[in-house]
This record gives C-alpha cells, sequence and structure tokens, in this order.
C-alpha cells in the first residue's frame, strides 16, 4: 500500500510540471501511427512556437500498409506526403490545465490544403501523448482516383509528443 501511495504522490508531483504549450520559442516533436481508408503509416511532426497561442511545423507521413489499386502497387511518391502547418495553440485560451493543449490549424502540402484538430497530454516536462485528426479543404486534383486517394482524405493520427 505504502508503494502505491508513493508512485501517486510521485504521479501527482510530476503532472503539475508537465506543459503542454509553453508559447514563444516551445519546440515539440510527435511520433505517430496514420489512419485513414486504403491504409496505415508512420507520421513524424515538429511545431515551433511563434507566439503566446501560435506555432508553425513540418509533418511528414508515410503509409506502410496500403490497399493496391486494380492490381497495382503504389510507389513511394503514392505513399508519402509532405507538409507545413500553422497551429492556433488554445489550451490556455479554453483555461485547461497546463498539461493539456488544444490546437486547430491549417496545413498546406504536397497533395492538398487542409485542416486539422489536435490534442495534446504531457505526462512529465518531456513526454506526452497526441492525437489529431485532419481533413482535406482543397485538393489539387479536383478528379482524385487511384493512388491519389490516399493523401487526400480523412485521416486520424495517434501518438508520442516530446518537447525538444
Amino acid at each position: 500500500m505504502k508503494k502505491l501511495i508513493t508512485a501517486a504522490a510521485i504521479l501527482v508531483i510530476t503532472l503539475s510540471y508537465a506543459q503542454a504549450y509553453k508559447g514563444k520559442g516551445d519546440s515539440k516533436a510527435q511520433v505517430g501511427m496514420n489512419i485513414q481508408d486504403n491504409g496505415t503509416g508512420i507520421n513524424i511532426s515538429a511545431d515551433f512556437g511563434i507566439g503566446e497561442n501560435m506555432s508553425y511545423g513540418l509533418v511528414a507521413s508515410y503509409l506502410l500498409s496500403v490497399d493496391e489499386v486494380l492490381g497495382d502497387k503504389p510507389n513511394f511518391d503514392d505513399r508519402a506526403d509532405l507538409k507545413v502547418r500553422f497551429n492556433a495553440n488554445l489550451g490556455n485560451v479554453f483555461k485547461l490545465d497546463k498539461a493539456m493543449d488544444i490546437y486547430p490549424g491549417l496545413n498546406l502540402g504536397t497533395r492538398n490544403f487542409g485542416a486539422h484538430l489536435g490534442f495534446r497530454y504531457f505526462f512529465t516536462e518531456g513526454f506526452g501523448i497526441y492525437t489529431e485528426a485532419g481533413v482535406p479543404l482543397a485538393r489539387y486534383d479536383s478528379n482524385v482516383q487511384g493512388f491519389d486517394e490516399y493523401n487526400n482524405q480523412f485521416v486520424f493520427q495517434i501518438g508520442a509528443s516530446f518537447n525538444l
């Protein structure tokens, strides 16, 4: 019982020092699973704070497991996507615990112009979890078919977040 109480006390103290978004100069890295129709893969992102509630970043994703289209297998460029993004970090606006952040944003990628909504929770000063959902708002090709559908649809991500 003493070990359980000690562990709980350490967890509470540790959580009180975790902060999901600190503002200008803050840097985050995220590694996660990318889940969407016809494929799953990995997602890597980095965000850099430029103001009290603003950040910009880069996102790279690669689909590892994909469905074939009419018997054809996709090439590397069919599976990969790269984006730049802008986030509005609103954890303090919604008066969330400092270990939490909610961040809607816009992104511009190799496949489309889109939007995302994410949430981060930090357990310690350096480690947390995140989840994100994204949708394309405008596709570069209005007639998306075949392999172009891979990175032009609703996507869900979940993974680990780190302070840099």
